[in-house]
């Protein structure tokens, strides 16, 4: 009687496990709010048989989408419409390069970050000049300030791209 008693509870523990393992770790479409379900709209057809983590990532943007202004919206549809015209090799260059920057330390994504906004922030004329200048260097100068850890990339080789290209560091 012991041994069967056992035995069931094994098989009991067993088919209690592999169903919860069978069971995926989401949300169901149904259990999403109104709000969230408009925005997921898209993809409410195959939003069950989503992973849990793309659901996740799913519901963080559409939260993010609730919380834009009118014009943030706006300016995000344009960059999507922007990004859906990019040939597909482009895009996958630029999903490298995004892979590659999530690798590396935070204070060099940091670092990227605020030259990015710097030179966004310059005017059009400056960066047209600044962008103007790196084009027409030849491309293993070009390399070696891309790539300052290489070989040859020293830090007079650099100076005229620091700081808008006057020679000086950012203080």
């Amino acid at each position: 009687m012991k041994k069967a008693l056992g035995w069931g509870l094994l098989f009991l523990i067993l088919t209690l496990a592999d169903f919860s393992w069978a069971q995926p770790g989401g949300s169901p479409w149904e259990k999403l709010s109104p709000q969230e379900q408009q925005v997921l709209k898209p993809f409410k057809e195959r939003w069950n048989a989503l992973s849990p983590e793309r659901q996740e990532r799913l519901r963080r943007g559409a939260d993010r989408w609730q919380k834009m202004t009118p014009e943030d919206r706006k300016e995000a549809e344009e960059r999507l419409k922007k990004w859906q015209t990019l040939p597909p090799d482009q895009r996958d260059l630029i999903r490298k390069r995004y892979e590659d920057f999530r690798k590396l330390p935070p204070a060099e994504q940091e670092r990227i970050r605020d030259r990015s906004k710097w030179f966004g922030d310059l005017p059009p004329e400056r960066r047209r000049e600044l962008k103007e200048r790196w084009q027409s260097l030849p491309e293993p100068e070009r390399r070696d300030l891309y790539q300052p850890e290489r070989k040859g990339a020293t830090e007079e080789r650099r100076q005229p791209f620091k700081n808008g290209g006057r020679g000086r560091g950012r203080d």
